[in-house]
């Protein structure tokens, strides 16, 4: 009866290593449950995707210049401003193109006149290789009665001398008249008078002194938002003087540079999630692996780094990846160029090429603004063409 309570007392003591035994199994269990869990996620999910947070928004940056020197009159946009293609983005004074745009106008109608003249001349010159011609046969006839009548000793010898000498006459005339005609007809012949060399010519400084004096009024090439600006009022601009700055936001793309660890399974092709940090994890945008840089950032810096050296340390290299970005996204919510983003490019379909295939056959940018100018260069050059030719009035 002495022993009960010691048995008694032990009894709770085996229980409670049971339970402890139990929590650091389940303990245990847990920790390798998530360490299966970790290694599966990092085998399907982790190991076939890179991710990088040196990226950054990149879009095109359409510089505005002058096209013709002049004195700025109107700046009518402004920074953060949107523009049109086509739209009027600067003005300069257009005193000293029109001017020359009158003499240019008054000499293309000049030019088509004195086409006609020499045609006409050239007709006139063919009237006289006529003239000459009959000049000529009259001489030749002459010489021909008097020469019997010269045997017959009806006719002094100075007679004959005299017809002689006409004919010589005649015939030289004629020469003279035949070259005058075919010089005349240099100028003229094988194209009609629009198609004049001269006129041609002139049409040519018509449309250039057109197209200065239209270029007056400088126009977006694209349309976008205006940055940059730095012309004002008053400002005396050259040719090809930066203005102004418009970016297109709605064509935007990612340059996500990676390691040079990284590159080896990233191929053309595959998708990319991008996330910014203006809209954070709220927004996320679907882009695609578009191409890979040519080389790494440090070999295109202005200063290349020197790695023949003796105090040389590695560093970690790295290439810009271009990630194209949905323009309805974009549209939806707006990004600026320069923006921070975070990318992470699937690399689970590894069948595409690291490097582009075929050469580029579209265009990366392009605009129509300029074209239309020399369209309505054209047809007004063709109108003082017309108005100056024969029957006009």
């Amino acid at each position: 009866m002495s022993d009960s309570p010691a048995l008694t007392a032990e009894q709770p003591n085996g229980n409670g290593n049971g339970k402890r035994r139990a929590i650091l199994l389940a303990i245990a269990a847990v920790f390798v449950l998530a360490g299966i869990g970790w290694y599966l996620l990092w085998l399907f999910v982790f190991s076939l995707r890179e991710t990088t947070d040196d990226a950054y928004v990149a879009g095109n940056q359409v510089t505005i210049s002058a096209q013709v020197a002049g004195t700025v009159i109107a700046v009518l946009a402004d920074d953060t401003q949107r523009v049109d293609a086509g739209q009027v983005l600067v003005k300069l004074d257009p005193t000293d193109a029109e001017v020359n745009l009158a003499k240019a106008r008054s000499a293309l109608a000049n030019a088509v006149r004195q086409v006609r003249q020499q045609t006409e001349m050239a007709s006139q010159y063919d009237a006289g290789i006529t003239a000459r011609k009959l000049d000529l046969a009259r001489a030749e006839a002459d010489l021909t009665r008097r020469q019997p009548l010269l045997a017959d000793k009806a006719i002094a010898p100075e007679e004959v001398a005299h017809a002689r000498e006409a004919v010589d006459t005649a015939k030289a005339a004629l020469d003279v008249a035949t070259r005058q005609a075919a010089a005349s007809h240099a100028l003229v012949d094988g194209t009609d008078i629009a198609r004049n060399a001269s006129v041609m010519q002139a049409k040519a400084a018509f449309r250039e002194a057109w197209i200065n004096a239209e270029r007056n009024a400088i126009v977006a090439p694209i349309g976008g938002y205006v940055a940059q600006r730095s012309v004002q009022v008053g400002s005396r601009v050259q040719p090809g003087q930066p203005l102004l700055t418009v970016i297109p936001l709605h064509d935007l793309w990612v340059d996500a540079n990676f390691k040079e660890s990284q590159l080896a399974h990233i191929r053309i092709g595959q998708p990319a999630k991008v996330e910014s940090d203006l809209y954070g994890g709220r927004v996320e945008y679907e882009g695609k692996v578009v191409g890979l840089g040519a080389g790494t950032g440090s070999a295109f810096a202005l200063l290349p780094p020197q790695n023949a050296s003796g105090n040389w340390i590695k560093v970690v290299q790295r290439v810009a990846v271009r990630i194209s970005l949905d323009p309805a996204q974009l549209d939806k919510h707006p990004l600026r160029v320069g923006l921070s983003t975070a990318v992470a490019v699937d690399t689970h379909d590894r069948s595409g090429r690291m490097l582009a295939s075929a050469p580029a056959n579209m265009a990366v940018a392009q605009t129509g603004v300029y074209e239309r100018d020399f369209a309505k260069a054209e047809a007004e050059a063709d109108a003082i063409v017309a108005a100056n030719l024969p029957g006009a009035r």
